[in-house]
C-alpha cells in the first residue's frame, strides 16, 4: 500500500457523506456523484456530517483500500458547497488532517500594474 505522493491526485466531496458506506457504496459516489474513475489510483476524501469521522478510498492496482481517520476532539474544516469534487494538494491533505482550514486562507493576490 505504497502511494507516489508526487503524481497522486487528491479529490475531495465537499459537503457530508453517509459513512455508514464503505468501499462500494464510496466507488458509486466517485463514479456517479463525483463524474470521476475510481479506479485511477487518485485518493478520494469523504467526510461525514458531524466532521469528526473523515474517509480516504484509492484503487492500488490489486484492490480498494479505504483509511479511516475519526477526531476525538474538535472537527475537521470542510467545505459545505455542494460541488462535484476539489482537487486539493498533498500538502492541502496534509493541512487537513492536521486541523487546518487551508479553505478559509488567504488567496494570494496577483497585480499586473500598480496604480
Amino acid at each position: 500500500m505504497l502511494i507516489d505522493w508526487s503524481t497522486v491526485r487528491i479529490y475531495v466531496k465537499p459537503g457530508p457523506t453517509d459513512m455508514r458506506k464503505q468501499i462500494n457504496g464510496l466507488s458509486v459516489i466517485v463514479d456517479e456523484e463525483m463524474e470521476l474513475d475510481p479506479l485511477s489510483g487518485a485518493l478520494y476524501v469523504f467526510c461525514n456530517k458531524r466532521r469528526r469521522l473523515l474517509k480516504v478510498l484509492y484503487w492500488d492496482k490489486t484492490g480498494f483500500c479505504q483509511w479511516l481517520k475519526r477526531l476525538e476532539k474538535d472537527t475537521f474544516p470542510w467545505p459545505r458547497g455542494e460541488e462535484v469534487a476539489r482537487e486539493i494538494t498533498k500538502e492541502q491533505i496534509q493541512m487537513l488532517l492536521s486541523g487546518i482550514d487551508f479553505w478559509k486562507a488567504h488567496k494570494e493576490l496577483r497585480y499586473e500594474k500598480v496604480v
